[in-house]
């Protein structure tokens, strides 16, 4: 007989390594005499995509394109010390690096095109469309190309590097309050399961997840970030077990150490919350294990849901289902 059932689990989660470890992001940024600018930083992009997040950032701050950002990530030789990417904190952490990084190269070279363009201040210069100009004179304006060129030929140059620590605090061991991470991201999901009670097999039908993500930078990334944590929390919660004896690892191949395949991967409807986080780059905030966190808790709790049995350890094989089944019939007489 088949059952179906519906659960919910929620998550919060603190961004970064946490406080008493130093969690420092760093970026070099330098605009180019062709239009087009480059981001160094040591991230690295496990697919995630903090670089495609890198590229918008400068992009947009300077008023390009992002395919004319050249970003490189993880060169030891000459890209600085950005962390690990872990912790969901890349974009976040290195992402605010970069953004400062950008606004001082971008801060001299409005100077310098104050002084071309005799104008009173940088602020009345602007950076738009690979131009940059007077702000509301169209006849004072030129190629960003061909001012990068001019201030390269008076000995300019327009490069610059920063870094960015993140924000927490000790927890005051009296009153227990305290930020040991930040930002904090919050999400929920419900999961629809239908339940196998001859042979204790689980398939997850739909999952509806909903996460905080403070500003979505690039919004197809983030649904495509969420539908990647629900299937790796469905591997968590139902596949994927680690079989040690003494130190030894036995199944360390994919054969015997199973993950979800597309076969097994349901309908998923994936929303994100927006409210700008404001110390994060343009009010963003990371998602990278927090969409994996609730699926586990929604999974569980629809399997008791739909066989009125609690599994209290990962992952919830047929095995552990059908003695779990088995033992309720035995309470029950």
């Amino acid at each position: 007989m088949k059952k179906r059932g519906i659960g919910l689990g929620c998550a919060w989660y603190g961004t970064g390594y946490g406080n008493g470890f130093p969690d420092v992001s760093s970026a070099f940024v330098e605009i180019h005499d062709d239009g087009s600018a480059t981001v160094l930083t040591g991230a690295v992009d496990v697919g995630q995509g903090s670089s495609s997040i890198f590229a918008q950032i400068a992009a947009e701050e300077l008023g390009l394109r992002a395919e004319d950002i050249c970003v490189n990530t993880a060169d030891t030789d000459v890209t600085p010390d950005s962390g690990t990417s872990a912790a969901t904190r890349q974009t976040y952490n290195t992402g605010n690096a970069v953004l400062k990084a950008v606004r001082q190269a971008k801060s001299r070279l409005l100077t310098y095109a104050a002084r071309e363009f005799s104008c009173p201040t940088a602020e009345g210069i602007e950076l738009k469309s690979g131009y940059i100009g007077v702000k509301g004179d169209p006849f004072r304006r030129m190629p960003l190309e061909d001012m990068v060129f001019k201030a390269r030929l008076n000995g300019e140059r327009f490069i610059s590097a920063e870094s960015s620590t993140a924000r927490s605090t000790p927890v005051d061991l009296t009153t227990g309050q305290g930020a040991p991470y930040w930002p904090y991201s919050f999400g929920c999901q419900a999961a629809e399961v239908e339940v196998d009670t001859e042979t204790g097999k689980v398939k997850v039908l739909k999952v509806i997840a909903v996460h905080d993500v403070g500003k979505a930078l690039n919004p197809s990334q983030v649904e495509g970030q969420i539908a990647g944590g629900v299937t790796q929390g469905i591997g968590y919660a139902l596949l994927e077990e680690l079989e040690l004896q003494k130190g030894t690892i036995k199944n360390p191949a994919f054969s015997s150490y199973l993950i979800p395949t597309a076969l097994d991967v349901p309908n998923i409807e994936a929303f994100f919350i927006e409210e700008a986080e404001d110390s994060g780059p343009y009010g963003a905030k990371g998602l990278g294990e927090p969409a994996m966190l609730p699926t586990v808790a929604a999974v569980i709790n629809a399997i008791d849901d739909a066989v009125g049995v609690r599994i209290t350890s990962l992952p919830a094989t047929p095995e552990k289902i059908l003695q779990a089944l088995a033992e309720k019939k035995e309470e029950l007489g």
